[in-house]
């Protein structure tokens, strides 16, 4: 009775440290710039549709659903389960059934030893006898100073923080599609303008061999026409090169043939209006908000907790052992009272001479402890310095937006000018050819600039934690 008592008198002595959540310091506001909206709306947890594109939506979950990477995250969440369930099972009773028929031969050189190995003859004095056993064991051991509950704590941290790794995982997956998808967009937009820009310098080739035929050019005309055409032309392959490069990457992220997805894609197509950007509320919000910030505090708990699992071997270790099962060598009478054994009683051990062993390895517990702490430090510095990144990157392509609207809108201006002197006949065509070949040049720099912004946003949606639902775990 005073053994089963045990249990319940040190069920509150768990060795090792008790875990905290670390509370580490955070800015009390950004400070780049940031929108001024009601911040409790928070960031959408399908940030992706705001761009209202709906092949990046279509794209974006083909990719959640047969993206190796995030199947592989999917795997490692189960097994971690798994081993966490596998974990608790130390809280309880052990019980084994066992059974057994043998027949065996004594020799008769060695008349004491049994070929059962229970020593002495065999039951009917011949050499050759049956035995047959069954039953059940049972053991118990008794988790008095935490240790098995300490290791239940770690593989539970440990559960958790593979599912936050999974999140992570996902949101890098979101975030690299969207990605992706844009600068395929952005390369087929740009090698368009290359193409009409090269248009512009095949009319002008044309019109300086006619001036030329006429006597009203030079052949460095001709040659200086001849080479900005050439100049034009060289300029298409790389964004041929970069939209290929896109459908290749797309490809791999949601698991299918890049000459399926090239026909999927290959119509370019005009962008929707830029979405406003999302508010990134205060700088303490991102502990719940990304995932790796959730993963890495729970390696903190995982690693706190294996210090008492380490702290735990310093104590003696007891237990709880029974049996109870029937032997007999013959059948008939293997279900007689006469044919019923059973043990049961206590047992304990305690390691003497490995208190040096033990006591380095809490030691290197400690240190995992503390490592796990620093990185938990450092990927929050490094998720406030990605947001204050993003912010910053957003607010100056904005500026720099406005300005080059601004250029693209002078150029349109000098291009009605331009036209207008050449319906007066006070110029010739190839002021309006320049000029046209200006505006393209203008516009390509707003479209790589809308570009940029959109880069910048999806940026932005990832620092932020991209709509992850905190506290699904």
């Amino acid at each position: 009775m005073l053994m089963l008592a045990l249990p319940v008198v040190a069920a509150g002595c768990t060795v090792g440290p008790d875990y905290h959540r670390p509370s580490e310091p955070m800015p009390a506001r950004w400070s780049e710039p940031v929108a001024q909206r009601d911040t409790r709306a928070g960031v959408s947890a399908r940030w992706w549709m705001t761009f209202g594109d709906q092949e990046l939506d279509a794209l974006i979950q083909r990719a959640l659903q047969a993206n190796p990477g995030l199947q592989l995250a999917d795997s490692r969440v189960r097994e971690a389960r798994a081993l966490a369930a596998a974990s608790s099972a130390s809280e309880w009773p052990r019980v084994d059934a066992r059974g057994s028929a043998q027949r065996g031969g004594q020799s008769a050189n060695a008349p004491g030893v049994s070929p059962f190995g229970q020593g002495g003859d065999l039951g009917n004095g011949t050499s050759v006898e049956n035995l047959f056993q069954a039953g059940f064991d049972s053991s118990w051991e008794l988790d008095l100073f935490g240790g098995n509950r300490r290791g239940i704590e770690a593989a539970e941290a440990d559960a958790q923080s593979a599912a936050f790794d999974r999140d992570a995982a996902q949101l890098t997956l979101t975030a690299e599609v969207a990605r992706t998808y844009m600068t395929l967009r952005d390369a087929q937009a740009q090698r368009a303008l290359a193409q009409r820009a090269s248009d512009l310098q095949r009319d002008a080739l044309s019109l300086a061999q006619s001036r030329y035929a006429g006597g009203m050019a030079t052949d460095l005309d001709v040659a200086q026409a001849e080479t900005q055409l050439r100049d034009a032309d060289a300029a298409l392959p790389p964004w041929d090169a970069q939209a290929k490069q896109a459908i290749h990457q797309l490809a791999v992220l949601i698991d299918t043939s890049a000459g399926d997805l090239a026909n999927e894609l290959a119509q370019a197509k005009a962008f929707a209006p830029l979405p406003d950007a999302p508010e990134a509320g205060l700088p303490s919000e991102l502990l719940r908000r990304r995932p790796d910030l959730q993963r890495a505090e729970r390696q903190v708990a995982s690693a706190t907790a294996r210090i008492g699992v380490a702290t735990a071997e310093l104590y003696p270790q007891f237990s709880l052992s029974a049996s109870l099962g029937l032997a007999s060598f013959t059948a008939s009478d293997f279900f007689n009272r006469q044919s019923a054994l059973w043990s049961v009683g206590p047992a304990f051990s305690w390691p003497i001479f490995r208190h040096g062993q033990i006591k380095s390895m809490i030691r290197v517990r400690d240190e995992q402890a503390q490592q796990a702490l620093i990185a938990y430090r450092q990927s929050i510095l490094t998720a406030t310095q990605e947001v204050e990144d993003a912010l910053a990157a957003n607010e100056e392509e904005r500026k720099r937006q406005e300005m080059v609207a601004a250029s693209y809108a002078a150029q349109l201006r000098a291009l009605d000018h331009a036209r207008a002197l050449y319906k007066g006949g006070l110029t010739d065509f190839r002021a309006v050819l320049n000029q046209q070949h200006r505006v393209l040049q203008a516009e390509s720099a707003m479209d790589q600039s809308m570009a940029k912004q959109r880069l910048d946003r999806i940026a932005l949606y990832k620092a932020l934690g991209g709509g992850w639902n905190g506290g699904a775990h």
